[in-house]
């Protein structure tokens, strides 16, 4: 089942410079049931507004989620650092992108936090 973009998300993504970035990322949140989950998945795509990934958790629109973003080792000084963001789903793209995975994207909050792991 596709569902049609919001006008915010055609917002983000025509509007918006980003990066196509395959960082490794955690996603927690409340998958389409309500259940609590954390996944590992890679950033497909990053702006100062908004992101995109693959899940196999099902999400719905609206739906909060905190990003744990592994930055590279360069911008620290070879130290592991960890960008940590909340957003909101705005839009779920079910289709053929394998392993029972859809697109998710997210509107980012514009709080962030930049931390060496714990």
């Amino acid at each position: 089942m596709l569902r049609k973009p919001s006008s915010e998300t055609l917002r983000l993504s025509t509007l918006e410079q980003g990066f196509k970035l395959p960082l490794a990322t955690t996603v927690e949140g409340q998958d389409a049931q309500g259940r609590r989950f954390r996944e590992e998945t890679k950033l497909s795509y990053i702006s100062h507004q908004g992101a995109s990934f693959l899940l196999k958790n099902s999400m719905t629109i609206g739906a909060k989620v905190k990003l744990i973003i592994d930055l590279p080792p360069k911008l620290s000084e070879d130290k592991d650092l960890k960008l940590a963001i909340h957003g909101k789903v705005v839009f779920v793209e079910v289709g053929d992108h394998g392993e029972g995975r859809q697109k998710i994207s997210v509107r980012l909050e514009s709080k962030y936090i930049i931390k060496p792991e714990e």
